[in-house]
């Protein structure tokens, strides 16, 4: 059956890369994290000490940076390399970043940076990717474009069971603060700003289980893919 495009676009700590992932593995697509790209570009910023408000400076920085996924063997979940070093871990517990990704994020110069890879890794379909601009600007084509959101008090919740589970110290007001204030720059900045796509579908999972968002999805998929093996 025809491959297709799938395009997961939302607010932060929806489960969006958790539902991507689970897409990909059931339908043997390849996943791509937006998010981690983003958080890798942030994290070289930080460590090189470029000044997030200077473009030129950032854009400069762009060109000795590159970003890759691979298959840990050991625990076959995709890991981030930047530059070859796997930074996993550190672009997802590292609190700079965490407070510092939205702002590089909403850099013209990061996003065109990202956007060309992100096309060139789904020019041959079959491809499950999750973001903020997916289906507004990166596969505006893409057969199904989902909207993931659920209520802040949740996100905030699961986003701090999370970072317990990394070993994280911080609070539940700290959490859904930070939240907030991304989910504000996300959603205003001047280049490509998170919104839903008109042909998108919105799914809030507040009050789903894994499993409930799972089969609804999956379902989905099947009635795009059958609607792309007609045309």
């Amino acid at each position: 059956m025809k491959k297709i495009i799938i395009a997961i676009d939302g607010y932060s700590s929806c489960g969006k890369s958790t539902i991507a992932k689970e897409l990909a593995t059931a339908l043997n697509y390849h996943y791509v994290d937006t998010g981690a790209m983003y958080r890798a570009v942030t994290l070289f910023l930080l460590q090189n000490h470029i000044d997030i408000y200077h473009p030129e400076m950032v854009a400069m920085a762009l060109g000795d940076i590159h970003i890759s996924f691979e298959i840990n063997p050991s625990t076959q979940r995709q890991i981030t390399l930047l530059n070859g070093e796997n930074v996993e871990n550190e672009i997802r517990i590292n609190s700079r970043v965490a407070s510092a990704v939205s702002e590089v994020s909403s850099l013209s110069e990061v996003r065109k940076f990202l956007v060309k890879q992100q096309q060139v890794l789904g020019a041959h379909k079959g491809i499950v990717m999750d973001g903020r601009d997916i289906g507004t600007v990166v596969f505006p084509e893409a057969e199904l474009k989902l909207f993931i959101t659920a209520e802040p008090n949740i996100r905030a919740q699961r986003r701090l069971d999370e970072l317990k589970t990394l070993g994280q110290t911080t609070t539940f007001e700290e959490v859904l603060a930070n939240l907030k204030k991304r989910d504000e720059m996300d959603s205003n900045r001047a280049d490509s700003p998170l919104l839903k796509a008109k042909d998108a579908i919105e799914i809030d999972n507040s009050y789903l289980s894994m499993d409930e968002q799972f089969l609804l999805i999956i379902d989905l998929v099947k009635k795009s893919k059958g609607q792309a093996q007609q045309i």
